[in-house]
């Protein structure tokens, strides 16, 4: 007995040896293992935070190119408004004018039909005119044929203080000189005073509408004139055509400020003796 427990001895301690160094083996592989598991975490991390960089990166310039995309949005909106505000305004205008047109045509109506039903004017025919004006030599006025007729421009800028129903201080004598030429050269032709304005807003609250501005300048000049003794109130009729009758566009300052005047119009009409 004690010799095979001496034998068995070194055995056991070879048995466990032996089980002592596959357990180490198992050891390492398992470690092997799990530094190949770390390995691939760590690149699999790293693969996910580039991701992450490159994807934010991507939502920043998404987030720009949206922020862009509203102010465009916005900066066209704004046009438009600017372009509907304008079609409104054109609109209101055309409606304005065309109003200011059909009472223009409506107080020429009633000032011929007056001129026709009053005793003291007969219209005759008369072709004199056929022959050219002599040309009005005074700085600053304008003399054009218009079919039969001869129109005589007088700035209304020249003629009146802007916003109010007063003459300038040059005005009369300038009235006078052109009045006075017109009477030389057709002393028997009946003489239509008429007032055109722009389109532009009125200056004051002097006058409710652009043609009431045009009637109150023609008559003011009728009024000039008779009064001055250059013309008898009998050859001379008034009329105002507001903004209807534009010689030159109203789109530039220098357009307006021609379309605003008082024209001294010379018909092909004699009053009677």
């Amino acid at each position: 007995m004690r010799l095979g427990a001496a034998l068995f001895l070194p055995a056991a301690l070879v048995a466990a040896g032996v089980l002592g160094c596959a357990q180490n083996q198992f050891t390492a592989s398992q470690n092997a293992a799990i530094q190949q598991q770390q390995a691939a975490l760590s690149r699999q991390l790293e693969e996910t935070q580039t991701r992450s960089v490159a994807l934010d990166r991507d939502n920043q310039q998404l987030q720009s190119m949206l922020a862009q995309a509203n102010q465009r949005a916005q900066i066209l909106e704004n046009q438009l408004a600017v372009v509907q505000r304008q079609l409104s305004d054109t609109a209101n205008q055309v409606t304005q004018l065309q109003k200011e047109k059909e009472d223009a045509e409506r107080q020429v109506k009633t000032l011929n039909a007056s001129l026709q039903r009053s005793g003291s004017v007969s219209i005759q025919p008369n072709n004199s005119l056929s022959q050219a004006l002599p040309a009005v030599n005074i700085p600053g006025v304008q003399v054009r044929r218009d079919g039969d007729v001869v129109r005589v421009e007088l700035p209304a800028d020249q003629l009146f203080v802007q916003g109010v129903l007063q003459f300038r201080p040059d005005a009369v004598p300038l009235l006078t000189a052109v009045g006075a030429e017109i009477a030389r050269t057709y002393p028997n032709q009946i003489i239509g005073v008429e007032g055109f304005t722009d389109t532009g807003p009125l200056s004051s609250a002097t006058w409710k509408n652009h043609l009431q501005m045009s009637v109150s300048w023609a008559a003011a000049v009728q009024d000039a004139l008779v009064s001055r003794g250059i013309f008898p109130a009998e050859q001379l009729f008034v009329a105002g055509h507001g903004a209807s009758h534009p010689v030159m566009s109203n789109a530039t300052e220098a357009g307006r400020s021609r379309n605003r005047r008082v024209e001294l119009v010379v018909y092909p009409e004699k009053r009677s003796s």
